[in-house]
């Protein structure tokens, strides 16, 4: 009877909205692509399902598409390629110990590698990713004219003035422990959806690309000390530029190891409706 009252009970708060399934976990899947590179359309199209519909359950993904530079020498000239990107990839390709650094690429949580139009290794790497310890990463954007206060990252946003820069306060808690003699930096990027090209030279000459988040910014604005640390805070001012669409902006913030790069916890923050 203890039992059947205690199924009961249960029952009770299920339907009444008392009992809440917990807040997904994000995971930060990297994409390293080009316009100039006609096996990279369908990359763009992977992450953007992944992100739509998370193959499994319980995740959120948070996508970082990054533009490298190394195929604006092949016939066009890619808006959106930085050496950043290149760079990022090139310190992937120490920690994998890949052969080259290559298109289009995915990159799981720091934790692994695949091509990146390969669903099945994508699947595969967030729901080893997912069985990982997570920590938690909350976000907070202000202006010039009010400093932000540390809150959960669903507190709404107000709207911002374009001439000022964004104020961004990240704090992380909870975080796996670090390697030993490791540190983790804190880094914020600023990501914009939605965005189009028409391509009138290279592989892809006479196609119109939908990407998937672009990068257009990514910046290390703090570290976690190593030695067991579980937790560190940062703040930065990050102007927008102007030809960016706010209302697709999207503040990514994580935290990832500098040695080991494996990323322990991320959060994002849309803009919508940042302007006054």
């Amino acid at each position: 009877m203890r039992r059947l009252s205690l199924l009961f009970a249960l029952a009770l708060l299920t339907m009444s909205g008392g009992v809440h399934a917990a807040p997904p976990t994000p995971v930060i899947v990297e994409l390293f692509t080009s316009e100039g590179c006609s096996d990279c359309p369908p990359a763009d199209t992977l992450l953007e399902k992944l992100i739509a519909t998370p193959p499994i359950a319980g995740v959120q993904i948070l996508g970082l598409g990054q533009h490298v530079d190394y195929w604006d020498r092949q016939g066009w000239k890619d808006q959106f390629s930085s050496v950043a990107w290149t760079s990022r990839q090139q310190i992937y390709q120490a920690r994998f110990a890949t052969e080259s650094i290559y298109t289009p690429q995915m990159v799981v949580d720091g934790r692994a590698e695949f091509v990146g139009s390969d669903a099945n290794a994508a699947r595969k790497a967030i729901e080893r990713t997912m069985a990982l310890p997570h920590g938690v990463v909350q976000v907070t954007i202000g202006d010039d004219r009010k400093a932000p206060s540390l809150a959960p990252q669903r507190q709404s946003l107000a709207p911002q003035p374009e001439s000022l820069p964004l104020q961004i306060a990240v704090s992380a808690s909870d975080l796996p422990k670090l390697g030993r003699g490791d540190r983790a930096d804190i880094i914020v990027a600023i990501v914009e959806s939605g965005l189009r090209t028409d391509v009138k030279r290279g592989e892809n000459r006479g196609r119109t690309l939908s990407h998937a988040p672009v990068v257009r910014s990514l910046a290390v604005i703090g570290q976690v000390a190593g030695d067991g640390a579980t937790s560190g805070s940062a703040r930065a001012d990050i102007r927008l530029a102007a030809g960016w669409q706010r209302d697709h902006l999207a503040v990514v913030a994580f935290v990832q190891e500098l040695r080991g790069r494996t990323i322990l916890a991320a959060a994002s923050v849309p803009l919508k409706n940042a302007r006054p």
